[in-house]
């Protein structure tokens, strides 16, 4: 381990908003690098890390590079991250590369999509030779129509051959959809999550896939507070009533049950909202508008959108913070940007307590070989 104390490093691509970066730094992993295209997005990362306390170690040592994955090269592009990168030393290469290829909301071309990165992380990780690999993706790339390609995948990581130093390839050792619900996120989304060792690494470790919490966490849980806040201004005078009325008809329905699935939305489409017709429609049971996003409580005060945010027929709208917990983002994290640039980071992000359970799951492999090594 190269000047790490007790954490292992990683490098992150595809890294959006922070989503999966938030988890792995909680479960242990310090980040060298978190690349990312979407000039927001990499704002979002570079503000939160110059921002927080418990990244001071990524404020010296990580490079947020603002670029296309496929012109990443961490040899020639890591520059704080440089004196703790060696080969073969890097703890973890983790990404969420593009879903549109195997999206059920999008044509699933799959590796015919322009965007399927699978091969660049792949080419990344002989490259790197990471101790470990984990590539998130949608539920849809474990459809029956992608079999071929998931087994190609899995062929291209475990034949990698030997580099010149003598590292091994890996093995596939987990290839599952993870439910975020199930790990104390308010929502469903499922995601499927591959998560590969370095054979060396491994050797005869077994590897023990996150356990999931017990309870769901429902949206009423997730969100009464922010929602009551929102609320407050209209408790006194002529609107109190109808604030009351609408604030318990929320509290009854968002009740019931975990959120739907988040969705960001593509650029090429207009302003932001919480899904297509069936997802606004399990809002709309939820309480809650999916019609748009609603402005922070502040703006709504200044710009009296009130009718707009909270009082429309179907119920409020959610702000981005409150789409935030909903995402599992913890409250300090903050997001760059105009609202709907804002939102569509939320919507596309990977849920921080499923990533930091995945990764306490890597991680407690990695120590297990160190340990093995050590003792010799």
């Amino acid at each position: 381990m190269v000047g790490t104390g007790l954490e292992f490093t990683s490098i992150e691509i595809c890294a959006g908003a922070g989503g999966q970066a938030i988890g792995l730094h909680a479960a242990g992993f310090r980040h060298l690098a978190l690349v990312e295209i979407d000039t927001h997005a990499a704002a979002t990362l570079r503000t939160n890390i110059e921002a927080h306390p418990k990244w001071e170690w990524e404020r010296d040592n990580c490079d947020v590079l603002c670029k296309d994955v496929n012109d990443f090269e961490p040899d020639r592009d890591l520059e704080k991250g440089r004196r703790h990168y060696r080969k073969g030393e890097v703890g973890l290469l983790a990404g969420g590369v593009p879903c549109p290829p195997f999206s059920h909301a999008g044509k699933q071309l799959g590796e015919d999509d322009e965007r399927d990165l699978f091969p660049r992380i792949l080419t990344l990780a002989d490259r790197i030779r990471p101790k470990a690999v984990m590539i998130e993706n949608v539920r849809g790339l474990m459809d029956a129509k992608f079999e071929g390609y998931r087994e190609r995948i899995k062929a291209d990581l475990e034949e990698m051959e030997p580099d010149s130093g003598g590292l091994p390839g890996y093995k596939v050792v987990e290839w599952k959809v993870f439910e975020a619900a199930n790990f104390s996120v308010p929502q469903l989304r499922p995601r499927s999550i591959l998560v590969a060792f370095r054979r060396d690494v491994l050797q005869d470790l077994k590897y023990e896939a996150p356990v999931a919490a017990s309870g769901r966490r429902t949206v009423l849980e997730a969100l009464g507070a922010t929602m009551e806040e929102r609320f407050e201004p209209f408790m006194q005078g002529s609107r109190a009533d109808e604030a009351r009325r609408v604030l318990n008809a929320w509290r009854n329905a968002a009740a019931k049950d975990v959120a739907p699935t988040l969705v960001g939305g593509s650029k090429k489409h207009g302003g932001a909202d919480l899904g297509p017709s069936r997802a606004k429609k399990a809002w709309r049971d939820l309480g809650v508008s999916g019609l748009g996003v609603a402005n922070d409580p502040a703006d709504c005060l200044v710009k009296r959108t009130e009718d707009r945010d909270l009082f429309g027929k179907d119920g409020p709208m959610l702000t981005v913070r409150q789409a935030a917990i909903i995402q599992g983002f913890p409250t300090y994290w903050e997001f760059t940007g105009g609202k709907t640039a804002r939102y569509r980071q939320v919507g596309n992000a990977f849920p921080p307590p499923v990533a930091e359970a995945v990764g306490r799951s890597i991680i407690e492999v990695l120590h297990a070989a160190r340990e093995r090594d050590v003792q010799g």
